[in-house]
């Protein structure tokens, strides 16, 4: 049973984002693709109400095996610092790792950062703060992966619905998003 009033804080997240986070005019997205409406999730995650509010949505829907929560580089690492600290509130032990773009070229050259503080097959969730056609969320799940964790949730702040969904079903995860664009105007 949800400890949260889920409904009330989405509400609320979707403010937010139109408020801080959505862009209207021309644009190029990561993905090569252009589109008339730009989501900068950052400034909404990089917000103290932003990011509790991300916290609390994304700790309600945790699986109960999962361990430990990352993702990609600049974009999930503001929201995993959030679910860690609200999962400590909440006296959920858990532990975060962030997935490089590239190996650090030093030291033990990492691809996933964390990393030892998750035993070999631990349940971990994968987070972003948008997707577009999930190509670099997938890439992130597969360097979980390699890594030895188990990839058992994968969770989006915003959806663009231009496929990741799809793309990520057919890689055999499922995404859940927490705001579509649909709901941003």
């Amino acid at each position: 049973m949800s400890r949260i009033d889920a409904p009330a804080l989405h509400r609320r997240l979707v403010e937010i984002l139109r408020q801080r986070s959505v862009r209207r005019g021309h644009f190029v997205l990561a993905s090569g693709r252009e589109s008339d409406l730009y989501i900068d999730c950052r400034l909404t995650t990089l917000h103290a109400e932003g990011a509790a509010t991300i916290a609390a949505l994304v700790l309600d829907r945790l699986a109960p095996e999962v361990v430990g929560v990352g993702g990609p580089v600049t974009g999930a690492d503001p929201i995993v610092g959030a679910v860690l600290a609200a999962a400590w509130q909440h006296q959920r032990p858990l532990d975060g790792f962030m997935v490089r773009k590239e190996p650090k070229g030093h030291g033990l050259k990492q691809w996933v950062e964390g990393r030892a503080n998750l035993a070999a097959g631990a349940p971990v969730c994968v987070v972003e703060d948008t997707v577009t056609t999930g190509g670099s969320l997938l890439r992130a799940i597969q360097r979980v992966e390699e890594s030895g964790l188990r990839v058992v949730q994968v969770i989006a702040v915003v959806d663009r619905q231009e496929g990741a969904a799809e793309r990520i079903a057919a890689a055999g995860y499922t995404l859940e998003t927490l705001v579509g664009r649909d709901e941003l105007g």
